[in-house]
């Protein structure tokens, strides 16, 4: 890759608990993880880490981003309905992490997003038991996709103990509260999700070691003990506002709800 052009590195003011107003830098924060496991996106994880890390946007970021393909037609799906290009910070923000903006985005047009993306590649029952959930409220968020989608596209395999239910929770963006920096380490308590039988539900939190960076490259934003941050795939991803905090514990909460209330539940397909 190209040398890359830094910006000055964000200070742990007040001002800097904005929310990343950079949607290419914002989107990489949270695509970096899977991406470095080689789960999605295109084989650039060392350059896309880079450019996150120094805030470098431009084209380069973005076509990287286009990459995503599990990605990127929700953000043209929700750009679509908000009138914004995909790669807009309230997009990619509300992508990842939700608000109120998501309540604009499903519905028919959701689902005729669905149908176009997924009904050639599942059966017609499988692919019917995957749009019930729009019926039940389901919206274009991650969490969605991880929760309603996974299971019936092939990404999400049953009859591997507990392996299914940790994909499920490691892949979903969670949220938790540091107790301790240690060197490259943050240890975090995190609600995990927890299946009871018949509901995947948000269990006690345990607290856990995640990683805050990879050499001298960094997903987040300056943070400290007590802090709340945002979490994927064992990634400390960005230190979290309190509205930040809210949106995503809301729009999880949501997705489970939906996902929950279905004859035939994604999660229950791999899980029960």
């Amino acid at each position: 890759m190209t040398a890359v052009a830094r910006r000055p590195a964000p200070q742990a003011t007040p001002a800097a608990y904005d929310t990343e107003a950079d949607g290419a830098v914002l989107f990489g924060r949270y695509a970096f993880p899977p991406n470095e496991r080689g789960y999605c996106g295109p084989d650039r994880a060392g350059e896309l880490l880079e450019r996150v890390s120094v805030g470098a946007s431009g084209r380069a970021l973005e076509e990287v981003a286009r990459g995503f393909e599990g990605a990127w037609p929700y953000l043209e799906h929700l750009g679509q309905c908000l009138g914004r290009a995909p790669l807009d910070p309230v997009v990619v923000r509300t992508y990842w992490l939700g608000g109120r903006a998501l309540a604009r985005c499903g519905g028919r047009a959701f689902a005729d997003s669905l149908e176009v993306r997924f009904r050639p590649r599942l059966t017609r029952i499988d692919f019917e038991r995957l749009a019930a959930a729009v019926g039940h409220g389901a919206t274009p968020h991650h969490s969605f996709h991880v929760f309603g989608v996974y299971p019936w596209v092939g990404l999400l395999r049953g009859g591997a103990g507990e392996a299914p239910l940790e994909v499920l929770d490691r892949c979903r963006i969670s949220w938790g509260r540091v107790v301790e920096l240690r060197g490259d380490t943050a240890d975090v308590l995190i609600p995990r999700l927890a299946w009871d039988g018949r509901r995947l539900t948000l269990g006690a939190p345990r607290l856990e070691p995640m990683r805050m960076r990879r050499g001298e490259h960094a997903l987040a934003r300056p943070f400290a003990v007590g802090d709340w941050v945002s979490l994927h795939w064992d990634w400390v991803c960005d230190r979290l506002a309190p509205a930040d905090l809210r949106d995503l514990r809301q729009s999880t909460a949501h997705e489970l709800a939906a996902v929950d209330s279905c004859a035939y539940s994604a999660p229950a397909a791999v899980l029960a």
